[in-house]
């Protein structure tokens, strides 16, 4: 019995990963008012690699009018000088969006609380679609999260990854499948 179990279990498992897996990596062309890029980690005043990564699919979608405004979002990390928002407003501005066309919300620390607030700073601008902007495994928790919140939201994965290699692809769709259980269970 014990033995049917963990089979079962197991079976759930795999199969809400290559549910994670695939949803990410299934192209989806939407044009919606704005794109909330989900924040990652800052390295001195400058957007980690995986940020940049998020940023840069953002602001191809701003110019390619796909979006009419990004909204960046997070707060301060731990011994951080800026925050994840504030970094990715400035990136954006030197590849060409225009400041006006930007707004931020800098006080999440987890995906659920940049979705949260990215809401709040949409509704005072009276904006009502999204694209949501961030690394093509953490799609399908992310978007879960935005329309249980209310958002009429769809996934815009990056086009390109900063976890390129089998490893740390594994680790992160484990990471990703992990919490995906948790929020499902928890609504956190």
């Amino acid at each position: 019995m014990t033995c049917l179990f963990l089979i079962g279990l197991l079976l759930v498992i795999l199969f809400t990963a290559s549910n994670i897996y695939i949803y990410g990596n299934t192209p989806n062309r939407v044009k919606a008012d704005a794109a909330i890029v989900l924040g990652a980690e800052v390295w001195g005043r400058e957007p980690s690699p995986v940020f940049k990564e998020r940023i840069n699919h953002a602001v191809n979608l701003y110019k390619t009018r796909d979006v009419g405004k990004i909204i960046f979002t997070g707060g301060v990390g731990t011994g951080k000088e800026i925050s994840e928002a504030e970094a990715g407003k400035q990136y954006a501005i030197q590849n060409g969006v225009n400041q006006i066309d930007i707004l931020t919300e800098s006080k999440s620390r987890t995906t659920n609380q940049n979705l949260k607030y990215a809401l709040e700073v949409a509704q005072q601008h009276n904006l009502s679609n999204f694209l949501i902007v961030s690394d093509p495994l953490h799609m399908k928790r992310a978007v879960l999260m935005a329309r249980n919140l209310g958002l009429d939201a769809f996934p815009s994965p990056t086009l390109t990854t900063r976890y390129r290699s089998v490893k740390s692809q594994l680790q992160f769709l484990s990471r990703e499948t992990y919490f995906y259980f948790v929020y499902l269970i928890f609504k956190v």
